[in-house]
């Protein structure tokens, strides 16, 4: 998952739930038909519907985890080396303001 974005996981993440809201919408407006194939092919569409509910939650609270440890890092960082951090910061001010100057 490192090279996956956060943009890119975010919108995965929104793809899926549309995905899945989707799908459980076509399994409600099909519960008229009653075919044992079609009975069958339902319940196999449920369950694994279920198991993406699952993964696309478990994805969602490993990435939460990971942003908070990202954060908690950067913060111990600032607090262990506040003049570098000032610094870095300087720069980056000064490089975006040259850009956006430039414009």
């Amino acid at each position: 998952m490192s090279e996956v974005t956060a943009a890119q996981a975010d919108r995965l993440m929104s793809d899926l739930k549309v995905l899945i809201a989707d799908a459980e919408a076509l399994l409600k407006s099909s519960s008229s038909d009653v075919g044992e194939a079609v009975a069958g092919a339902r319940s196999r569409m449920e369950a694994r519907l279920d198991d993406a509910k699952a993964n696309l939650l478990q994805l969602q609270q490993e990435a939460a985890q990971r942003a908070k440890a990202a954060g908690r890092a950067a913060d111990d960082y600032v607090h262990e080396h506040p003049w570098q951090a000032v610094g870095v910061a300087a720069g980056i001010g000064l490089v975006v303001g040259l850009l956006i100057g430039r414009r």
